[in-house]
């Protein structure tokens, strides 16, 4: 059985507010339940991992919890939030600009080495 939970964030798109809230709530149910949580933010959700963007999204209008509080509160519960490398030059960032939470760059290989050969189960968004 596998231990490791791999969220891959490509099709999710942080114009849509109500797209956000179910991938971040999911990480932090698995790794409340001891799985190992890696999400890996590629294409548009790749924006998130961008200092000062998930802090002006919220999951639905008038929420008092932005959609970067989400991301805080899974990574409290240890969930490791990934960028793909391609985002850095799609969305104007360096290194310095990503988000505390966001502990590493990641290129295609990491994915698909993952996928194919690491003990992981893999969510889609």
């Amino acid at each position: 059985m596998a231990k490791k939970l791999l969220i891959v964030m490509a099709n999710t798109d942080p114009r849509n507010g109500e797209e956000l809230g179910a991938p971040f709530f999911q990480a932090s149910v698995a790794a409340a339940m001891d799985y190992e949580v890696e999400v890996i933010c590629t294409a548009t959700s790749g924006a998130l991992m961008k200092k000062g963007v998930a802090e002006k999204l919220f999951v639905k209008p008038g929420s008092p919890k932005t959609v970067y509080q989400f991301i805080q509160e899974a990574h409290e519960s240890g969930v490791k939030f990934l960028c793909c490398s391609p985002n850095l030059d799609l969305f104007n960032m360096s290194k310095e600009d990503l988000i505390p939470e966001c502990t590493g760059i990641v290129g295609g290989a990491y994915l698909i080495e993952e996928v194919m050969e690491g003990d992981c189960k893999v969510l889609t968004y």
